[in-house]
């Protein structure tokens, strides 16, 4: 079979059967995304800063000297577009009042789009204590159902977001249906339940997870479906947030019982649609659940992190069919630029061997400093082969 031969950064050249590759070396930021993600020819991984910066980090930094031309985390170096979600509505609608409802010096409670009563610290970056959620039982869940999840409502659809998209579209940059937190399968029980409740109703209440997972796949394939008659979309992507640090919340059983069935209608859609990437978000330790994704259709997952137990070389080598983004280590961002170094040539074999976007694992903490994090950007630059 005839073969073509592509370097990729400087590493070894691969070989394509020129027979299976349909698209040319990338010349914008979407093709250069599709083709790593899907294993085809490309000039170099994605220069991605998608994981900003903690609100207390950024105001480190300015107090560090940070130029005040620097507007965000990533307009000093023009990285490439990541995928950019289109601002539909895709989970309550409406949604809920987010007014504070009560409030101290130390903090205050309110109730957040999804209708989940928070306490969240004025001085402080943690996770928001969750003090209440809208669903405790079949009842309350008939009533959410009918009162904000109607797949139908014209409002899902209201603002400029086909003008956006066509922009983006015409840019040259990968368009993703789905986000944060409005399109998930776990996420969305989770969200509607509480974690606990949410892991408990998988033994003692199954219909009710099935009819909500259920309810949840038609309301996003009913969104999806009238924005993909006007713009062309890359990706769909899926937040599940459902692993820590040992592991899934739930096993591959369960995973495959729940979530595969309703995974698998959201591939046909984008297979129907020629959409090439179904993407996952679940920070934590997702080894044992990613065979059943995989096999549902899930080529693209992030953002394997480090501090879980996670290594993107391991990850490549088992399933080297799988998109990966992230994998590199948070922590050593505020160590030394020696340590920041020693990390990028870490992951070094995970880049050179192709479908993997290097970027952080999450978001930056704010013991990084400004002159570290710059460090970091010019490393990743060479690491993957930006001028």
């Amino acid at each position: 079979m005839h073969t073509v031969e592509v370097r990729r950064n400087g590493g070894p050249p691969r070989s394509y059967p020129s027979g299976l590759q349909e698209r040319e070396i990338p010349v914008t930021d979407r093709e250069r995304f599709i083709n790593c993600v899907l294993g085809e020819p490309v000039d170099r991984p994605p220069f991605w800063l998608m994981w900003g910066p903690w609100a207390t980090t950024w105001q480190r930094w300015e107090r560090e000297g940070k130029p005040p031309e620097v507007t965000d985390h990533r307009s000093f170096w023009k990285p490439d577009a990541f995928p950019w979600a289109v601002p539909v509505n895709a989970g309550p609608c409406p949604k809920f009042d987010t007014s504070i409802i009560e409030e101290d010096e130390a903090s205050f409670v309110w109730r957040d789009g999804w209708g989940i009563k928070r306490r969240d610290f004025k001085d402080s970056m943690s996770m928001s204590e969750f003090l209440d959620f809208p669903v405790k039982n079949r009842r309350d869940w008939d009533q959410y159902k009918e009162e904000r999840l109607n797949p139908d409502d014209p409002e899902r659809l209201a603002g400029d977001w086909l003008a956006q998209a066509k922009a983006r579209e015409a840019a040259g940059a990968p368009v993703q249906l789905g986000y944060y937190p409005d399109v998930g399968l776990y996420g969305g029980v989770r969200w509607l339940l509480g974690d606990e409740e949410c892991l408990i109703a998988f033994c003692t209440r199954p219909d009710l997870v099935h009819d909500i997972m259920d309810h949840l796949t038609s309301v996003y394939l009913a969104v999806f479906a009238k924005v993909v008659d006007q713009v062309r979309v890359d990706v769909i992507h899926i937040w599940e947030d459902m692993c820590g640090r040992t592991g899934p919340l739930i096993g591959p059983r369960q995973w495959r019982e729940f979530m595969g069935p309703h995974y698998r209608r959201i591939k046909a859609f984008a297979e129907e649609h020629d959409i090439p990437v179904l993407s996952v978000d679940t920070d934590g330790m997702p080894d044992l659940i990613i065979p059943p994704m995989m096999e549902a259709g899930v080529n693209y997952l992030f953002p394997f992190e480090v501090a879980a137990g996670c290594d993107v070389n391991d990850f490549r080598k088992r399933y080297p069919a799988l998109g990966m983004m992230g994998g590199i280590d948070k922590r050593a961002l505020a160590e030394s630029p020696e340590a920041i170094d020693r990390e990028l040539e870490r992951i070094r074999p995970a880049v050179e061997a192709g479908c993997y976007i290097p970027d952080l694992d999450h978001l930056v903490p704010d013991d990084v400093s400004w002159a570290n994090y710059r460090h970091y950007v010019e490393a990743l630059k060479k690491l993957v082969g930006v001028g």
